[in-house]
């Protein structure tokens, strides 16, 4: 997936899109060489609704991923006491969760196990995240959150974001020659400065 990225970009202007490239090289030898390790601790959104079935959440759960990651991956929920809920096993090292549209910041997302490590840490205030490789997530199905610059803001209007796809790690703007504003296409790094910055590639892999 990322080699077709690539692909892509070459046909595009390799050298608008050369801090990208570098990046999705530097993540397919991590992969390649079995670096991403197991967390100890699970991430999830709280539940996606009481009345929804099985088969409900995990449609929509899968719907942030590309086909042939979600229906492979291990399928979570969790329950009205902040129970992590198995709704279907997986056994590519993916796992995705439905989300919960009625809540800002919750929308439904396919992590690997570096990026649920530190979405454990995120939901565990710790002061920055414990993942030692970059982690990838895939919100293809959209997203709402309150900023762009503050991971603590829990007062901003909703901000929609279309299908995106993005690498955990702390990305620095001034190194990368990305910018930190939104945008609607392209890359752009959020939360820039914090120790859970982040890259954001807008569109589909």
């Amino acid at each position: 997936m990322v080699g077709a990225g690539m692909k892509r970009e070459r046909k595009t202007n390799l050298s608008h899109h050369r801090p990208i490239f570098l990046v999705l090289v530097a993540v397919a030898l991590l992969g390649g060489a079995g670096l991403l390790k197991l967390p100890s601790v699970d991430a999830g959104g709280r539940s996606a609704g009481a009345d929804d079935t099985t088969q409900t959440k995990i449609a929509r759960a899968m719907s942030a991923g590309p086909d042939d990651i979600a229906r492979s991956a291990r399928i979570i929920d969790t329950d009205a006491n902040g129970n992590t809920v198995v709704l279907r096993e997986g056994r590519n090292g993916f796992t995705c969760m439905p989300g919960n549209a009625n809540l800002i910041g919750e929308p439904p997302m396919c992590v690997d196990r570096a990026s649920l490590q530190w979405f454990a840490d995120a939901k565990a205030h710790k002061p920055k995240p414990t993942n030692t490789v970059p982690g990838i997530t895939y919100m293809l199905a959209g997203a709402t959150q309150r900023s762009d610059s503050d991971p603590n803001d829990k007062t901003s209007p909703a901000i929609h974001v279309g299908p995106h796809w993005m690498i955990m790690w702390p990305f620095d703007p001034k190194t990368t020659g990305l910018p930190a504003a939104h945008r609607d296409h392209d890359a752009y790094i959020m939360w820039a400065g914090s120790p859970y910055a982040h890259l954001h590639v807008m569109g589909r892999p």
